[in-house]
């Protein structure tokens, strides 16, 4: 009784940090969103739904869809990198491992607002990437790349592409090589091996890879400003525009309350599909 009375008081301190910086701030973010915003700064506790109304007008609507065509696209993107890199990591040496390891890492020992100026070198009119594809021949006169949406589709896929590659590499590391190689002997053809095994083993990995790039290229704002010079305009662009220069804390937080559910109900279907009887009923 004492020692189980000894881990209850260790996990009180886990629930009280959950309730003040967790719960509560989501729920004062959710009563905010009902609130009714006064002209020139704050708001007042008057219930209204004006706020999620206001996001049907086609300015707002156009800006999700612009945001989830985004983090399709670069989701997309990012699994036909990250998975065959993370992949061909996890077979490799155990030094080999270390040394892609170090490689992955170390872009973020610096900031992330750092690496994407360098971006801005490379991509620029003058820039690295031009001024090699004119010099080899392959163009006449450079590309303007920088502040469009291909630059930002760069910057997403270059930030968030990591976080694919650790997912796939730690879940195919994991993996029973035994059932690979039982497949092949039973007479799979390469291909079917890994459709029918390697890829099933790996599908936690390669989800959790997708979780953590679709919702985050959905709220990462900075990337849009500085890759893309403000025409391109996300939701977190949105919610981040409404809290500094348009001063309508309600209409950011209801903006903001539209994109957690979105994002609770992708995280929801992530943990329904990587069940193992969903798993089963896939192949």
């Amino acid at each position: 009784m004492k020692r189980k009375s000894r881990w209850g008081l260790c996990i009180v301190p886990l629930y009280v940090f959950t309730l003040l910086f967790v719960l509560g701030p989501m729920l004062y973010m959710v009563a905010i969103s009902f609130a009714q915003n006064k002209e020139g700064y704050g708001f007042s506790w008057l219930f209204t739904t004006e706020n999620y109304e206001k996001m049907t007008d086609p300015v707002y609507v156009q800006c999700f869809v612009q945001s989830f065509r985004l983090a399709f696209t670069t989701t997309v993107l990012v699994i036909l990198l990250g998975y065959p890199f993370g992949y061909f990591m996890a077979r490799l040496s155990e030094r080999g491992k270390r040394i892609m390891m170090f490689l992955i890492m170390v872009p973020f020992w610096t900031s992330s607002l750092l690496r994407l100026y360098g971006w801005i070198i490379i991509l620029q009119v003058k820039g690295v990437f031009n001024m090699a594809l004119v010099n080899l021949g392959i163009l006449e006169k450079p590309l303007k790349i920088l502040y469009s949406y291909p630059a930002v589709l760069i910057g997403m896929v270059y930030a968030l592409l990591p976080f694919m590659i650790l997912a796939v590499y730690s879940s195919v590391e994991k993996m029973d090589w035994a059932l690979v190689e039982a497949a092949r002997d039973l007479g799979a053809s390469p291909v079917r091996a890994f459709l029918t095994v390697t890829l099933k083993l790996t599908l936690p990995g390669l989800l959790s890879g997708v979780i953590l790039t679709f919702i985050p290229s959905m709220g990462l704002f900075f990337i849009a400003d500085i890759l893309g010079g403000n025409k391109i305009v996300l939701v977190g662009s949105l919610i981040q525009d409404q809290l500094t220069r348009g001063s309508n804390w309600p209409f950011a937080a209801a903006l903001a309350v539209v994109l957690m559910v979105l994002t609770s109900l992708l995280i929801f279907l992530y943990r329904k599909i990587t069940h193992v009887k969903d798993l089963e009923g896939i192949f």
